[in-house]
Order: C-alpha cells, then structure tokens, then sequence
C-alpha cells in the first residue's frame, strides 16, 4: 500500500482502482488536492473515489470527481472583456495581471493549472524560489493569486466552437455554455509528441506514461523505470524517480544531455549513482499482459537490440501544439502548427508564403492574424520553453490586449 501524494493536510480523497484511476490521480495530483492512492485495494478495472464527506464515488469521470469537489462553475457573467484559453503558466499569468487591472477576466481549462510546467516535480531554474518547488505548488499559488483578484478559472472545460461576432469572440463550452468576451488569449501549450512503438496504446497507463506522471512516483518504489527524452522534462523525472525506483536509466538518440537539458539537471543526474544515461538508443518493442514488464532497446550506433525488465516507460519527447482548430477558423500557424503572431505574419518563410486576411492596422505583438485573438507560451511560434518565459509573454499580453480594447 502506498499513499500518493505525502501532503501535511488530511487527504481529501481516497482513490483505488490501478489504471482505471490514472486520470484521476493525475487530475488531483496536478490540482492540488490532496489524496490517499491505495494501489493494493479494490478492484483494478474500476476507479473508486471516496471524498471526506463520505460520498462515494464508483467508476467516476475525472469531471464526475471535479464536480464533487467543487471544483467545476459555470461562467458568472454573460460577456467578459478577457477570455485565456488554457491555464499554465502563460494564462495564470496573464489572468493575474488582467483581473488586478480591473478587466473581467475568464480562465477555460480543460484538465488542471500548470500545463506541462504542472507536471514538473520540481523547478529550480524559477527566479524567487532558489529551492525549488513543484510545478502544481506553484499552479495552484497562481491560480489563488488570480481568484483573490476577480478572475474565475473554470477547470475540466474546453472550447468546441468559437467566432467572431459584433465585436465579440462567441465560443461553447464543453457542457454547452455560451461564452463572450472582447479579447481573447490562447495559452493552450503542447501535447507530448506520440511514441509509434507497437504496445503504447495498449500499456498505456499500465506502466507507460506521456510526461513525467508524478502521481505515479511512489508506486515505482524498489522498481525499473526507465525515461525516453533528453529535455528538461525528462530530466525532473529521473531525478523525481530516482527518490523511489531502484534504478533510473535515460534513453536518449543524442550524444547525451548536456546539449538539450539544463547544466544543473545534467549535473544533478552525473552525481545520482541511480540513474543511467544511455545515448543513441530507442525504444522499438513493449512487452507485457495487464502491465509493462520489458522495453525493447535498440543501440542505433550498432543496431544491436536487447529486451531488458522494465515496470515503468515514461515518454518526454517534445510537443505538439494544440492549434488543431486554428486552420478552421483561418487563423494562420507555421507548418508544425504553432501559433503565429506580431510581425511574423508576414514572413513567407514563417508562413509558408500564406498571407493574414486584410486588417485595419498591423498586429500587436502576441496577436494572431485575427484581430483580438492573442497567443501567449508554448503555443505561439518564437516562444522560449522555459516557465518564466511564458510568465512573460502572459503579462505582456495584457497591455496589448488594453490597447485592442481601447480601439472600441
């Protein structure tokens, strides 16, 4: 039996139910809730939830648990002059910034604060905290900051349609709900890049994670993790791993780490007896019934495979921004998808010779080729992946979006 995450407050919340209740162990890791995961109770095909209040929950969506929680609202207004789409660190920060300037501002969230930047165990490389803390800490600090000034942030809810209309950007919910606003800021960042090994999809959850998965720590204690990535993600996980797993081994296809990851993960990894660095390596086979138990390994200097015992695969391997709406709605975005926005619009080798729709003035920076609609963080073409990056470019996205609320 193990407890996941160790909070100082008692668990809200008791979880069972083995892969089935991935998603929700996930959710209430990355929202800052505490609870109890106990791995070894319960049937392992069907999630059981049981809040503090007694209420018990079987086979529930992570919305199901959400709502019991109280934390899913209904937009409070019926037009906003702000609306953020996605809530990490781009969209906290431009939600803080917009809501104290007195603008009535909206968060959509579609799972919990913090992004990727949420799922990281700990980030020291962020200016103020010289010890380090959790991406959720610090998601779950900003998403208070925000609310203490008037913004509200609606979790577990996506947009499905948004328009243009009478001087407003109309969008739906996932539940239905309308929503208006005057200005419009897409912070949405990156899904992890897919691994096209026969055996994911299958294992997924069952000892194969995209990202660093911090919920599921504890449950590797004593076992063989092993982390395909060389970014600063894949190194926050090994060294996350290595406080619990027996053995830590990075798969990279590079030279090694010191060209893609920080000099202090690199140098913190070098110092960990726990955790290998294996360069020129891929994953090319999974094995394993109801869980992982080996990852096929291919040396690509000698193409020499061996299957080696594994309990759990973590994939950190880039992103893919998530602008799948983007080319309905006309919005221009580069050739891998990323948001273009200022003065990009008009380079042809940005834009692969497309040209924004005819406008009244030139963009602002951090605005799109459609006026109002701002993107901010890893969504947005030119953005640096760091944290305090996208901090930037949220703040600096809300005196651009006064400027285009003072044109009327």
């Amino acid at each position: 039996m193990s407890a996941t995450p160790p909070a100082a407050t008692p668990p809200r919340v008791v979880v069972t139910g083995g892969a089935a209740a991935y998603d929700i162990r996930d959710f209430l890791t990355r929202a800052a809730v505490p609870f109890e995961y106990l791995d070894d109770e319960g049937p392992e095909d069907v999630a059981v939830c049981t809040l503090d209040d007694g209420t018990c929950l079987t086979g529930p969506t992570v919305q199901d648990v959400g709502r019991a929680l109280g934390l899913v609202s209904a937009p409070a207004r019926d037009s906003y002059d702000f609306a953020i789409i996605g809530a990490g660190p781009a969209g906290l920060a431009a939600a803080v910034y917009a809501s104290c300037e007195g603008l009535s501002t909206v968060v959509v969230e579609e799972w919990a604060p913090g992004g990727q930047a949420g799922t990281s165990w700990r980030i020291e490389n962020y200016l103020g905290f010289p010890e380090g803390i959790s991406g959720a800490e610090l998601a779950a600090r900003a998403r208070h900051q925000a609310e203490k000034f008037g913004a509200e942030i609606l979790m577990l809810q996506s947009m499905t349609e948004g328009h243009p209309e009478d001087g407003h950007f109309v969008g739906t919910l996932t539940d239905g709900t309308s929503l208006r606003a005057r200005a419009v800021l897409v912070a949405t960042g990156v899904d992890w890049r897919r691994l096209e090994v026969d055996g994911v999809e299958r294992l997924l959850h069952s000892g194969v994670y995209y990202g660093a998965a911090a919920s599921e720590a504890p449950g590797m204690a004593g076992k063989e993790v092993y982390i395909i990535g060389g970014g600063n993600s894949a190194g926050q996980a090994a060294l996350n791993f290595a406080e619990h797993a027996r053995t830590v081994t990075i798969l990279v296809r590079g030279e090694g780490l010191s060209e893609t990851m920080a000099n202090y993960l690199c140098q913190r990894i070098d110092q960990s007896p726990l955790i290998h660095v294996r360069p020129h390596t891929e994953v090319v086979g999974l094995d394993g019934d109801e869980w992982l138990h080996s990852v096929t390994i291919r040396d690509n200097t000698t193409s020499h495979e061996e299957t080696v015992p594994a309990d759990g695969l973590f994939i950190c391997i880039g992103g893919v921004p998530r602008t799948g709406w983007a080319e309905q709605d006309g919005v221009l975005t580069n050739a891998t998808g990323y948001l273009i926005t200022g003065r990009d619009l008009f380079d042809p080798e940005v834009t692969g010779g497309r040209q924004a729709r005819s406008r009244p003035r030139d963009p602002y920076p951090l605005e799109t080729s459609l006026p109002g609609l701002f993107a901010a963080g890893d969504v947005r073409f030119g953005s640096t992946k760091r944290v305090a990056a996208a901090v930037g470019e949220g703040a600096m996205a809300v005196p651009l979006v006064r400027r285009f609320l003072a044109e009327g």
